[in-house]
């Protein structure tokens, strides 16, 4: 039987549960709340234009780049009125899934 300092208390939509994590569970990656002012890529692609640069005003729906993936190009669109604070693909560029690709700053 295992000792009860190797029990944890694990909460789950406000239940209470005394479990032993795994390793696997105790090394994984601790998530956290994505942030809305960074676009990162969903798929991997490569970048075949770029409409708009830092600092340029851009309203909700913009197209700011096209993504090409698996033969189709996908529009990146603006989510919300703002500015572009940061680009950080260049045209031609070969990307990998999850990779930053705009930093935008919303509308005050």
């Amino acid at each position: 039987m295992f000792e009860e300092k190797e029990f944890r208390e694990l909460v789950v939509q406000g239940a209470v549960y005394k479990t032993k994590y795994t390793r696997k569970f105790e090394e994984r990656d601790v998530w956290e709340t994505p942030d809305t002012n960074k676009l990162y890529s969903f798929i991997p692609g490569t970048i075949i234009d770029i409409y708009v640069k830092p600092k340029q005003k851009v309203k909700e729906g913009e197209t700011l780049l096209l993504l090409e993936a698996m033969k189709m190009q996908n529009q990146v669109r603006m989510p919300f009125d703002g500015e572009i604070v940061k680009i950080y693909v260049r045209k031609d560029e070969v990307i990998p899934n999850r990779h930053l690709m705009v930093e935008i700053k919303p509308k005050k």
